[in-house]
Parts: structure tokens; C-alpha cells; sequence
């Protein structure tokens, strides 16, 4: 499917990529503290709402 070479150039890709995105949010926490205050509250909503719509799906599947 994929060459050995094109495995290694992913994996390297991939962990470079998640040094670069870990060195970004270290630069940016101050901003993130200041900006994104109450962000779970966001997080839990969206989830809540996804265990709703599972709920929906299991009880009409009956």
C-alpha cells in the first residue's frame, strides 16, 4: 500500500508536526488564560449534546 519510505517521511512529518503544535501553545498560554476563560463549559455542552443524539438514536432503534 504505502512504500518504506513514504512510511518514514509520515512518521517524521507527524512528529514534527506535534512539536511544532506543542512549542506554538507554550508561546500562546498567557493568551489562551486571558482569552478562553470558560471554554469547558463549551466542551461539556457540545458532548452533552452528542450523548443526547445517542440517546435519541438507541431509544427510536427500539
Amino acid at each position: 500500500m504505502f512504500s518504506q519510505r513514504q512510511l518514514i517521511f509520515a512518521g517524521c512529518f507527524f512528529v514534527a508536526f506535534v512539536i511544532a503544535i506543542i512549542i506554538s501553545y507554550r508561546k500562546d498560554i498567557k493568551i489562551h488564560k486571558e482569552f478562553y476563560k470558560g471554554n469547558y463549559k463549551i466542551l461539556l455542552g457540545f458532548l452533552l449534546f452528542i450523548v443526547i443524539l445517542f440517546v435519541i438514536k438507541v431509544f427510536f432503534k427500539r
